[in-house]
C-alpha cells in the first residue's frame, strides 16, 4: 500500500508530539526541577526566586527543549525566561549529570502564559453579563 504525499504517519495531528518525545520532555522537566530545587544555582536573580518548570517541550530529534517557566506568586515572567537563558549552560551540564541522552538537548526558555489565560478566562465567565447568558433560561441568581 502506497502513502499519499505529505500525509502524516500514524492518527497524529501534523504538530502533534510522539510519544517519546513526550516521555523525554516530562524526564527533562523533573530533571531541571531537581537542578532548580537543589538551590546551587549562583546567579543572583534566580537565587531568591521561586518558580516552576511547566513544562517541556522536545523536538522530534530530541536535540532541543523549549522550556516553559513560570514564577510562584507575581512575577515577571519574560524576566525569569531571560535570567534561565543567561545561566542555560550551567543548566545543561547540570542535566547531563541527571539524565543519559545520546545528545544532551539544546535548552530554550520561554515565559508560560497559559496562568495568564487561564485567569483572564476566568474572569470573563464571572463577568455578570456572561453569567446571566450562561445560566438556565428561568434560573435567577
Amino acid at each position: 500500500m502506497q502513502r499519499k504525499p505529505g500525509s502524516n504517519k500514524g492518527h497524529r495531528g501534523a504538530n502533534a508530539p510522539s510519544q517519546r518525545q513526550l516521555r523525554a520532555g516530562e524526564l527533562v522537566r523533573r530533571a531541571l526541577s531537581d537542578v532548580v530545587t537543589r538551590g546551587t544555582i549562583r546567579d543572583p536573580e534566580l537565587a531568591e526566586r521561586s518558580f516552576s518548570i511547566t513544562e517541556v517541550r522536545m523536538s522530534p530529534d530530541l536535540r532541543h527543549a523549549t522550556c516553559f517557566v513560570a514564577p510562584l506568586g507575581h512575577g515577571d515572567a519574560v524576566a525569569l525566561a531571560a535570567a534561565l537563558t543567561r545561566v542555560r549552560a550551567w543548566l545543561r551540564g547540570q542535566l547531563s549529570k541527571e539524565v543519559t541522552f545520546k545528545f544532551m538537548p539544546d535548552l530554550t526558555f520561554e515565559p508560560d502564559t497559559s496562568f495568564d489565560n487561564a485567569e483572564a478566562i476566568d474572569r470573563l465567565l464571572h463577568k455578570p453579563e456572561v453569567a446571566r447568558d450562561l445560566s438556565k433560561p428561568g434560573e435567577e441568581d
